[in-house]
């Protein structure tokens, strides 16, 4: 057997002459075999590479090495081409089963419509014969909207099998009515563009009971598999504190009834949190599909009831549930419909937005069981080792753990062995101790000046904020880059003094260096844009063996919600000190931030504002938002930002550690709410026609020398027209498409400027901007292309540089069409700083 590629035919006596000629050569399958080792090696080997497999390979001598070298090449075009129809492949199988979701979505539109028709004649008929008496009431079991009312159509239900398989067949029509039919009105979730790489298409109700949500969507997991992960909702719904199984019922049909009592956290201290009795129903269809229902048990329904239990408001679920189908080419196509009423009556009025939003209902719940169901799915597909050699499934559950912690801490459960302790006289932050034996599991060793201690218990001071006209993402990326700006590194040391100390193996690469503060990343999920990453605060601790010495602190950390274009997502900062061993079930006291938005979450859906099916296949790129259209556009002025820090300390200890935490707390609030007031747009002057972010004198000269100087280097102008004054040319520069920005001329160069593109671009703000790094956006090739233009820049003036990839300050690859950097001449012309303009970027 033998490979041929065209590249010339290998002869036996003129080898040379068979490559001029053009023909074909054939290689042995020995030859074969020892190229594919080598390239699985080094698929893109050097000459002397290549030479010395030559030698080394006896089989390979009569083969020349220009030759092998066009061997590498067919071999790297053979494979990209293979990863390339893969891909084809894959996505033509997402379209396939997208465009029968397209037509269900069609067919159930039409009926809609068909509805819709009937209900306006029915009316227009009723209106012209108001003089009858009586009416016609045989259409009214069609004219209804939103929920159907079956308590005058079925008899009260009770708690024998025979009452509950009654109720949960009616609770499988109801759902099967929203996933499917017409029972409730679904518009487009804002902001949600569904295609071949999107979560799926969301939608939210209009008009019906309480708040709805529903998703359509593919999945790389069989159904039972779907199944078994969704009904685990603690797994991936993080406001879910425990799910308990109270009695299992089989059903004649090969079904199951389950009784749940199911607890929620409550987002923010302002609010109680939310417990539900349920009704689960597992069944498959006659077409093979799963079906997965829940609904709350009323007393209505004469089945069996469970008393309330404080401190929780009991809330009720309608029909809700999954429909799971098998998909052609494996994976299942699934629907997903979340229907509560969350009580917002029991709730101040300024946070009742959050319990009446479908919007959030979808982002909370609804979108994050498509995306734990995708990153399963993504996990077996690709099976690899993330940070610090943990598999995606350990990182995942330490992200679910930082979350599940804060949630404890936040609430305060009694029966988790919380307990409030006296204030001070001002009521703004609240104490609450925890003694419970599972709580210090693992906390018992601390060190003070030197000497080990034992920790016997765990203080929590928490704290709720209302903020005014600072957009959650932009506030919480600050909070993140500037840990210096509002944490006590004495009080860092004490909390890292909880956990074991000792030397910590670095990960090879880290996302930036902020004020001291190294972030390392451990996993990054984009969908969500979630990032888990560990801290290091160099040189902030001391060692237990010698208390002068310093030592590093680490602190493993989650940060999400930092999309300025979602709509109704929380932001979250949460981190815990970790120790030196780092293992997957050390203890982890979590602290953080939570900002809540309040106005974004307002619906602003209409029954007119129909699923835009049509562009569920456009592709764009990144937003390129300022705060003016920030705040235009998702209407985010207020937000509840919730604080929680924990402690761990001896009991003696206890009013000290108390009157430090809650001194500590107030100063975060100062804080916050000083860099709050320097974030808004107001503040940064985007509310006053041309007073961008940096619409100062300084600013608007910087924009002038820019602009004079590209054209003075490369004879074009960078604006359509630089000829209008200084405010106008600031203007146009930073409403410019492409990402400019300048960096110092320092030993190492730091950005100075960015117009909004560049910010994007950068993920990140103009109060963080000085703190990146010129070169920590470039990969080592960027920084090898760099280093080697340099002195051309700074002899010619200007120099035009490759595409390639840099990496935005939350480490996600960004990639540029070309870029140009070119030195930048005050007016005594001095070289005052290096602009660059990446064209055409985007984020991989």
């Amino acid at each position: 057997m033998a490979t041929s590629c065209k590249e010339g035919k290998l002869g036996h006596s003129n080898s040379s002459n068979s490559l001029d000629n053009g023909k074909y050569v054939r290689y042995t399958p020995e030859q074969v075999e020892a190229l594919e080792r080598l390239y699985h090696e080094c698929p893109k080997p050097s000459s002397l590479r290549r030479q010395q497999l030559i030698r080394e390979c006896p089989i390979l001598s009569n083969i020349e090495p220009k030759q092998i070298k066009v061997w590498f090449q067919n071999r790297r075009c053979r494979e990209k081409q293979r990863k390339e129809a893969s891909r084809l492949q894959a996505v033509n199988r997402k379209l396939t089963a997208m465009n029968k979701l397209l037509m269900e979505e069609n067919d159930r539109l039409q009926k809609q419509v068909s509805q819709l028709v009937y209900e306006n004649g029915y009316f227009r008929q009723h209106t012209q014969n108001t003089t009858l008496a009586t009416k016609d009431t045989s259409c009214e079991s069609v004219v209804t909207s939103g929920q159907h009312q079956l308590t005058s159509q079925h008899p009260p239900r009770d708690a024998s099998p025979a009452g509950l398989l009654s109720i949960a067949e009616e609770t499988l029509a109801e759902f099967l009515s929203k996933a499917t039919g017409t029972a409730v009105e679904w518009v487009q979730m804002p902001g949600m563009k569904p295609g071949p790489d999107s979560i799926g298409i969301v939608a939210i109700s209009h008009g019906c009971t309480g708040v709805a949500a529903r998703a359509c969507g593919l999945v790389g997991l069989e159904p039972t598999r779907v199944a078994e992960i969704l009904k685990d909702r603690p797994s991936w719904f993080r406001d879910c504190r425990a799910v308990d199984v109270l009695n299992v019922l089989p059903t004649a049909n090969g079904g199951t009834i389950e009784l749940l009592y199911m607890q929620l956290y409550a987002p923010t201290t302002l609010a109680p949190a939310r417990d539900f009795w349920l009704l689960r129903y597992t069944s498959v269809l006659e077409d093979g599909s799963l079906v997965v229902c829940e609904r709350s048990l009323k007393n209505t329904q004469n089945g069996p009831s469970m008393p309330p239990v404080q401190p929780f408001v009991r809330a009720e679920m309608l029909p809700s549930g999954y429909l799971v189908r098998p998909c052609e080419g494996g994976g299942s196509i699934i629907r997903i419909v979340d229907h509560m009423d969350l009580e917002p009556w029991s709730v101040p009025e300024v946070l009742r937005p959050l319990y009446e939003s479908s919007t959030m209902l979808a982002q909370k719940t609804t979108m994050a069981a498509l995306r734990q169901l995708r990153q399963i799915a993504q996990e077996i597909a690709q099976p690899n080792v993330s940070g610090w050699g943990r598999r995606p499934a350990a990182l995942r559950a330490l992200s679910q753990r930082l979350s599940r912690g804060f949630n404890e801490a936040l609430n305060g459960f009694t029966d988790e062995g919380w307990s409030i302790m006296g204030n001070d006289g001002i009521d703004d932050v609240t104490i609450l101790v925890n003694s419970s034996p599972d709580k210090l599991m693992g906390l018992n060793l601390s060190f003070s000046n030197g000497f080990p201690a034992v920790s016997n218990a765990v203080l929590c001071a928490r704290a709720s904020m209302l903020l005014q006209n600072v957009p959650p993402a932009v506030l919480l990326r600050f909070l993140r880059e500037h840990r210096s700006e509002w944490a006590d590194n004495s009080i860092d040391a004490y909390s890292a003094a909880a956990v074991k100390v000792g030397s910590c193996a670095l990960p090879g690469s880290r996302i930036g260096s902020f004020g001291g503060q190294v972030i390392l990343p451990l996993a990054h999920t984009i969908e969500h844009e979630e990032f888990l990453e560990v801290i290091k605060l160099e040189g902030m601790g001391h060692s237990p063996e010698d208390a002068l010495m310093p030592r590093d602190i680490f602190f493993l950390q989650m940060c999400s919600g930092v999309d300025e274009n979602a709509v109704g997502t929380f932001a979250e900062l949460i981190f815990a000190p970790i120790d030196a061993s780092f293992a997957d079930d050390a203890p982890l006291l979590p602290s953080g931030f939570r900002i809540i938005p309040l106005d974004s979450v307002k619906e602003a859906s209409s029954p007119n504002r129909t699923l835009d099916l049509a562009s569920s296949l456009e592709i764009g790129p990144a937003g390129n938002r300022s705060f003016n259209d920030i705040n235009a556009n998702s209407g985010c002025t207020r937000s509840v930002m919730t604080i929680a820090f924990e402690f761990a300390f001896e009991s003696h200890m206890q009013e000290h550690v108390a009157s430090m935490a809650r001194q500590y707390v107030r100063s975060i609030i100062s804080s916050v709410q000083r860099v709050a007031l320097a974030l808004s747009p107001s503040n940064l002057g985007s509310h006053a026609g041309l007073r961008t972010p940096l619409g100062t004198p300084e600013a608007q000269t910087l924009a002038r020398w820019i602009c004079h100087s590209y054209r003075c280097y490369l004879g074009v102008d960078l604006l359509k027209s630089s000829n209008e004054g200084s405010e106008s040319i600031l203007k146009n520069l930073w409403h410019h498409s492409d990402a400019i920005m300048c960096c110092s001329l320092k030993a190492l160069p730091v950005f100075t400027f960015a117009n909004q593109a560049g910010l994007d671009m950068l993920e990140t703000t103009l109060v963080a901007l000085q703190d990146i790094t010129l070169e920590k956006i470039f990969d080592d090739h960027g920084r090898k292309t760099l280093c080697s233009e340099f002195p051309q820049i700074m002899q010619q003036g200007f120099a035009c540089l490759q595409g390639g990839i840099c990496l935005s300050s939350m480490g996600r690859p960004v990639s540029y069409e070309r870029a140009v950097a070119w030195k930048v001449m005050n007016e005594e012309e001095n070289a005052h700083c290096i602009c660059f303009m990446f064209i055409n970027w985007s984020f991989v």
